[in-house]
């Protein structure tokens, strides 16, 4: 009697176990956490992808610096030349400055050929 005991119990857990098992993968198996696996993967993916191309934009960053260098140096050109200062334009035209410019204005209205 103990060993029918033993095999009934010991088939009872087995069920309990696949059923369970079989039940976890049906539910992985439904379209939405497919799409959400999918969307999950692609994630990654987009993550992975971002960071070499960060990597690859800082190698190339560098290596071309480092050939501005050479070329500079091999033409005997100054690394760090005197700029000058910026133009400053005013919003509203102030025609009583000795510095302005009168632009060129057209005898007709361009928009009449068309």
């Amino acid at each position: 009697m103990f060993r029918r005991t033993f095999w009934f119990t010991t088939g009872v857990a087995a069920g309990v176990w696949a059923t369970t098992k079989v039940n976890r993968k049906l539910k992985q198996l439904t379209p939405e956490n497919l799409a959400a696996a999918a969307a999950n993967k692609a994630l990654e993916t987009g993550a992975r992808l971002k960071d070499r191309a960060v990597g690859f934009a800082v190698d190339v960053r560098d290596n071309m610096a480092r050939r501005e260098a050479e070329l500079e140096q091999a033409l005997g050109i100054d690394a760090d030349p005197e700029l000058p200062a910026p133009r400053r334009f005013a919003a509203i035209e102030n025609t009583n400055h000795p510095g302005y410019i009168e632009t060129t204005t057209y005898p007709y209205n361009r928009n009449e050929d068309h």
